[in-house]
Protein backbone atom coordinates (compact mmCIF):
# COMPACT_ATOMS: atom_id res chain seq x y z
CA UNK A 1 0.00 0.00 0.00
CA UNK A 2 1.24 3.47 -0.87
CA UNK A 3 -0.19 6.87 -0.02
CA UNK A 4 0.19 9.78 -2.40
CA UNK A 5 0.43 13.06 -0.55
CA UNK A 6 -0.35 16.13 -2.63
CA UNK A 7 0.76 19.34 -0.96
CA UNK A 8 -0.86 22.47 -2.31
CA UNK A 9 0.16 26.07 -1.93
CA UNK A 10 -3.05 27.98 -2.46
CA UNK A 11 -4.05 31.59 -2.98
CA UNK A 12 -5.63 32.52 0.35
CA UNK A 13 -7.92 34.97 -1.41
CA UNK A 14 -9.36 32.09 -3.42
CA UNK A 15 -9.68 29.53 -0.63
CA UNK A 16 -13.39 29.01 -1.33
CA UNK A 17 -12.50 28.03 -4.92
CA UNK A 18 -9.94 25.55 -3.59
CA UNK A 19 -12.54 24.15 -1.20
CA UNK A 20 -14.89 23.60 -4.16
CA UNK A 21 -12.02 21.96 -6.07
CA UNK A 22 -11.48 19.58 -3.13
CA UNK A 23 -15.22 18.77 -2.90
CA UNK A 24 -15.24 17.91 -6.63
CA UNK A 25 -12.53 15.21 -6.36
CA UNK A 26 -13.94 12.22 -4.43
CA UNK A 27 -15.96 10.70 -7.29
CA UNK A 28 -13.31 11.04 -10.06
CA UNK A 29 -10.65 9.67 -7.68
CA UNK A 30 -12.83 6.65 -6.86
CA UNK A 31 -13.75 6.07 -10.53
CA UNK A 32 -10.10 6.11 -11.54
CA UNK A 33 -8.96 3.66 -8.84
CA UNK A 34 -7.83 5.73 -5.84
CA UNK A 35 -9.02 5.61 -2.24
CA UNK A 36 -9.30 9.20 -1.03
CA UNK A 37 -8.39 9.58 2.62
CA UNK A 38 -9.29 13.24 2.45
CA UNK A 39 -8.50 16.81 1.61
CA UNK A 40 -7.19 18.83 4.51
CA UNK A 41 -7.64 22.59 4.33
CA UNK A 42 -5.85 25.32 6.29
CA UNK A 43 -7.29 27.06 9.31
CA UNK A 44 -6.56 30.42 10.85
CA UNK A 45 -5.98 28.76 14.23
CA UNK A 46 -2.40 27.62 13.64
CA UNK A 47 0.10 27.14 10.86
CA UNK A 48 0.23 28.58 7.36
CA UNK A 49 -3.09 29.62 5.84
CA UNK A 50 -1.97 28.90 2.27
CA UNK A 51 -1.21 25.18 2.71
CA UNK A 52 -3.53 22.22 1.99
CA UNK A 53 -3.08 18.46 1.62
CA UNK A 54 -4.74 15.57 -0.16
CA UNK A 55 -4.01 11.96 0.80
CA UNK A 56 -4.90 9.11 -1.56
CA UNK A 57 -4.19 5.39 -1.05
CA UNK A 58 -3.27 2.91 -3.77
CA UNK A 59 -2.48 -0.80 -3.47
CA UNK A 60 0.78 -0.37 -5.42
CA UNK A 61 2.87 2.02 -7.50
CA UNK A 62 1.53 0.29 -10.63
CA UNK A 63 -2.04 1.02 -9.49
CA UNK A 64 -1.09 4.68 -9.01
CA UNK A 65 0.35 4.81 -12.53
CA UNK A 66 -2.90 3.30 -13.91
CA UNK A 67 -4.87 5.89 -11.91
CA UNK A 68 -2.84 8.76 -13.38
CA UNK A 69 -3.54 7.43 -16.88
CA UNK A 70 -7.27 7.03 -16.15
CA UNK A 71 -7.47 10.62 -14.86
CA UNK A 72 -6.41 11.96 -18.25
CA UNK A 73 -9.62 10.64 -19.85
CA UNK A 74 -12.03 11.25 -16.95
CA UNK A 75 -14.40 14.12 -17.78
CA UNK A 76 -14.98 15.01 -14.11
CA UNK A 77 -11.26 15.14 -13.39
CA UNK A 78 -10.58 17.24 -16.48
CA UNK A 79 -13.40 19.68 -15.63
CA UNK A 80 -12.08 20.06 -12.08
CA UNK A 81 -8.52 20.75 -13.23
CA UNK A 82 -9.87 23.33 -15.69
CA UNK A 83 -11.90 24.93 -12.88
CA UNK A 84 -8.77 25.28 -10.70
CA UNK A 85 -6.70 26.58 -13.61
CA UNK A 86 -9.27 29.26 -14.42
CA UNK A 87 -9.66 30.20 -10.77
CA UNK A 88 -5.94 30.40 -10.05
CA UNK A 89 -6.61 29.00 -6.57
CA UNK A 90 -3.60 26.62 -6.77
CA UNK A 91 -0.20 28.29 -6.86
CA UNK A 92 1.95 25.17 -6.46
CA UNK A 93 1.34 21.43 -6.28
CA UNK A 94 3.89 18.90 -5.01
CA UNK A 95 3.47 15.11 -4.83
CA UNK A 96 5.16 12.64 -2.52
CA UNK A 97 4.73 8.89 -2.33
CA UNK A 98 4.66 7.62 1.24
CA UNK A 99 4.79 4.22 2.90
CA UNK A 100 3.08 3.65 6.23
CA UNK A 101 5.47 2.64 9.01
CA UNK A 102 4.48 -0.65 10.58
Amino acid sequence: MITVCIRYTIDIHKSSDFEQYARNWPEPIRRCGGELLGYFLPTKIAGPTNFALALINFPSLAAYEQYREALTSDSGANANVEFADKSGCILLEDRSILLRAS
